[in-house]
């Protein structure tokens, strides 16, 4: 039996420990916003904290999530009012959208441990969330939107 956190909400799972953290937060618990993209950690789409840090649910066993705080899009902010969100809808960053859940959900990771981000820590951060729209020009601006609208920014 595994034990976690999933938005707040404590869960139990009494199946394979070893199903991927994706997986369970899917197709047991229906938080779709996390997508399925490579299953290899190289694409991002995936990105989900644990505990506070962005991972690939992808390649995260259930069982590493052993007593830990999970926390997906849906998650993040129930009125998407969180700041990254808030810039994401500002700046009409989403195309197609499949990656924005992870893009997301990295940002605002990088934007906990680095509040003020230089272009390059967003570029460095943000380098394994692969968008195949190329949206990363909006997605380094609303980066630095969040930050303003979190009282970080000039």
């Amino acid at each position: 039996m595994v034990t976690l956190t999933v938005n707040g909400r404590e869960q139990r799972f009494d199946g394979n420990p070893e199903m991927p953290l994706l997986w369970y937060l899917r197709d047991v618990l229906g938080l779709t916003g996390a997508k399925y993209g490579c299953g290899m950690a190289l694409c991002g789409v995936c990105t989900i904290h644990l505990d506070g840090v962005a991972m690939r649910a992808c390649v995260t066993p259930v069982a590493a999530a052993e007593g830990r705080q999970v926390t997906t899009i849906e998650g993040l902010s129930p009125d998407a009012s969180h700041p990254v969100q808030q810039a994401w809808t500002e700046l009409n960053v989403a195309q197609c959208g499949y990656c924005q859940c992870g893009q997301i959900m990295q940002a605002a990771s990088l934007l906990k441990d680095k509040p003020k981000p230089t272009d390059a820590d967003i570029d460095a951060a943000m380098v394994g969330n692969l968008c195949r729209c190329g949206t990363y020009t909006r997605i380094r601006a609303a980066i630095h939107l969040a930050v303003e609208k979190s009282g970080g920014g000039a």
